[in-house]
């Protein structure tokens, strides 16, 4: 408890973008989040003002952090599962907890989970040789190979179209589950907060644009999604808030097909799909996982506008006019983009921002937001 304010205080491991955007959501809420970060310039510790230097890896930095914290939660679901497990058992509370977790970090316990509780997934299979991808290939490739534990962005998932190329994948020792490859129409994404409580509250459904495995754009609703399938998408994600014990946020990846929709991945944290809620919800999903870490009763989800499109600012190539005087531009252009930069050194492809444009007309959003995420990454 912070003894100034007669608040609690909640802890987040890792120290990336989500941590410096749940901070900025803390505040509205009299608090300063705590952040147990890798290096002193990570995004979250160049905002916040509690941040112990600490890895994630560490039990020992962990117990540290967890004296100072009334409730912890993550930045990133890469948390050794047996330190979860040890701090609970000392009394920690972790939201959402290892049983639950599990399930986001594990695709191949996710896979089973999933299939127990008759939610819809992809024929899959754990392999561990050439032999056993090829019988599930059933000369039918290429088939998706995703690595079990620790991918994210587009890492750790390969389209394997061939018995040499599982050969050469499965000479790197990664572990491996194989799946289907889905003939989908296009990516979905349903957010849902659930609270220890079990109250639960859920986003609109969002179409997620992806570009070489990395989500480039949100759409806000998701267009020409019918009333029943947006319903029955919501619905599966708070059903599996609630038998897997989510607490905080679920984000439910989804394959649209044309049969239906195919759960893709689970991630158990505030999420890329989510960003455009800062802005474009009347409750963002920061705030809304923080209320539920806390058993605060959930705020609204309703949009603030029609129409909301979120477009991720990746790095270019390094040179070109200097990244204030893009905004100069930017904001001469398009007053009414709303900018996120997340304080990361510029690399090419890597995620070091956002920006969100509200208003009626899908077209004319998608292409400023589009456009103005085109002028931070490329200055022109």
């Amino acid at each position: 408890m912070d003894t100034r304010t007669g608040l609690p205080v909640v802890g987040m491991v890792g120290g990336g973008q989500l941590a410096r955007m749940t901070h900025q959501a803390a505040i509205s809420l009299g608090q300063s989040l705590r952040v147990l970060s890798e290096k002193p310039d990570d995004s979250a510790a160049l905002v916040a003002a509690d941040v112990p230097i600490g890895s994630h890896t560490d039990l020992s930095a962990l117990r540290e952090f967890a004296k100072e914290c009334d409730a912890i939660t993550f930045d990133h679901e890469h948390v050794p599962t047996g330190h979860i497990e040890a701090l609970e058992a000392e009394g920690v509370k972790i939201f959402p907890g290892s049983k639950a977790l599990v399930f986001a970090q594990d695709k191949g316990l996710m896979r089973e989970r999933l299939a127990a509780l008759g939610a819809p997934v992809p024929r899959w299979a754990r392999v561990s040789t050439a032999d056993e991808i090829e019988t599930f290939a059933g000369g039918s490739w290429p088939v998706v190979a995703k690595a079990t534990r620790g991918g994210y962005d587009g890492r750790g998932v390969w389209m394997v179209g061939s018995r040499e190329a599982a050969e050469d994948l499965l000479s790197t020792g990664v572990q491996l589950i194989v799946e289907e490859k889905v003939p989908l129409r296009r990516e979905l994404a349903a957010l849902v907060a659930r609270s220890p409580f079990g109250q639960v509250a859920a986003y609109p459904v969002v179409e997620t644009v992806q570009r070489d495995g990395i989500c480039v754009e949100v759409i806000a609703p998701a267009p020409g999604l019918g009333e029943e399938r947006a319903i029955a998408a919501q619905q599966l994600a708070i059903d599996l808030a609630t038998e897997l014990g989510v607490v905080g946020l679920l984000a439910v990846e989804l394959f649209e097909t044309e049969a239906g929709i195919v759960v893709n991945e689970l991630a158990m944290r505030p999420h890329n799909s989510g960003h455009w809620t800062i802005e474009g919800a009347r409750t963002s999903q920061f705030e809304q996982h923080l209320r539920a870490v806390l058993d605060y009763p959930m705020g609204s989800t309703a949009l603030a506008a029609p129409v909301v499109v979120m477009a991720n600012v990746l790095g270019g190539e390094p040179g070109g006019i200097p990244l204030d005087e893009r905004l100069h531009h930017l904001f001469a252009e398009i007053p009414d983009a709303r900018v996120h930069l997340y304080g990361k050194q510029v690399r090419p492809g890597r995620k070091i921002g956002h920006v969100t444009v509200l208003g009626d007309s899908l077209d004319e959003v998608r292409a400023r937001a589009v456009r103005a995420a085109q002028w931070l990454q490329e200055g022109k």
